[in-house]
């Protein structure tokens, strides 16, 4: 048996050592994490080499062309992490968020089913507001457990679409919308219209399933009315979409504040669904460990704040005659 390593003595750890930790073991580089830190690589150099020494352990090692964490540093990413967001957290609230001096990091998981001028704009206006914070954006994937991230702080805000939000979080509606169809200019449909039944055996396209076994938020309306559509395409990508439907006989039914962003550079064309449908309703989760912190709330009066200045007005009903 090897002899065991004594405890690092705790005088000797201050929160930049676990941030250049965090970093070097994250971006597998030195080079990447002095860009990352805004210091030199020699700074972060000499930090590693404490670090190794703190912990008796080699941390990052070469693997081919890379550099890759030991065992022991992979065990301490999470430690490190969550040292960082308690620091971050303590230290924001106690003296209040000033945004024009926080050096804040901000993450935020949202689905791309959104309106695709939301996010631009979101963040936009916290770089304006917080010209100091960073901004992490993170994609709802089949690969992404949004309830376990927020719990741990991986991730502030979640941002997309329930038919029935996880009750579990806190939330608040940002908005509502309507759902239609976007199909090709060339589409029979634009020509002769549709009824439930033809809408139903048209090749409609989706995205991917958020976990296996999902249903997406249409399926489940329509689960709901014993109806099922013709899916013959699904794709990740949901930004793709719209230019497959341009340039085939595919059908994308989501929700019209979408639709109407893209038909402006588009040749495609938006129907009425001719299924009566709820509307699409889009909110904003948290957990509860940051529904007091006051960078938090800051960051969930943004997001309203953007959800509502990109509303469009309410459509006119033509009145009789």
């Amino acid at each position: 048996m090897g002899k065991p390593r004594s405890a690092a003595p705790l005088e000797r750890i201050d929160l930049h050592l676990i941030r250049v930790l965090h970093t070097v073991l994250t971006e597998r580089s030195v080079s990447r994490a002095a860009i990352r830190l805004g210091t030199h690589q020699p700074a972060v150099s000499a930090a590693l080499k404490r670090l190794r020494t703190l912990t008796g352990d080699a941390l990052l090692v070469r693997s081919g062309a890379g550099m890759v964490p030991t065992e022991v540093a992979l065990a301490m990413v999470e430690p490190a992490a969550a040292i960082l967001r308690a620091a971050q957290m303590l230290f924001t609230d106690a003296r209040g968020f000033e945004p024009q001096t926080a050096e804040h990091s901000f993450r935020i998981a949202a689905s791309d089913y959104l309106d695709p001028l939301f996010l631009p704009a979101l963040v936009s206006e916290i770089k304006r507001q917080a010209p100091l914070s960073r901004i992490e954006i993170h994609p709802l994937s089949a690969e992404s457990d949004y309830h376990a991230h927020l719990a741990q702080g991986d991730v502030d805000l979640v941002i997309g679409n329930w038919l029935q939000p996880p009750g579990d979080l806190h939330l608040a509606r940002l908005f509502g919308d309507e759902v239609v169809s976007l199909v090709s200019r060339d589409h029979p449909a634009v020509r002769r219209g549709w009824d439930v039944k033809t809408w139903l055996a048209a090749e409609h396209i989706a995205p991917m399933p958020t976990h296996p076994g999902a249903r997406g938020v249409i399926e489940q309306m329509l689960d709901a009315q014993g109806l099922q559509r013709n899916i013959s395409t699904r794709c990740a990508h949901f930004g793709l979409i719209p230019g497959m439907v341009a340039s085939s006989l595919l059908v994308l039914t989501t929700g019209r504040q979408y639709c109407e962003r893209v038909a402006q550079h588009l040749p495609v064309v938006i129907l009425d669904c001719p299924v009566e449908l709820p509307r699409l309703m889009y909110y904003q989760l948290w957990h509860a460990r940051s529904h007091a912190s006051s960078a938090g709330q800051w960051l969930r009066a943004r997001t309203k704040e953007v959800a509502a200045a990109l509303r469009p007005p309410p459509r006119e009903t033509p009145g009789p005659g």
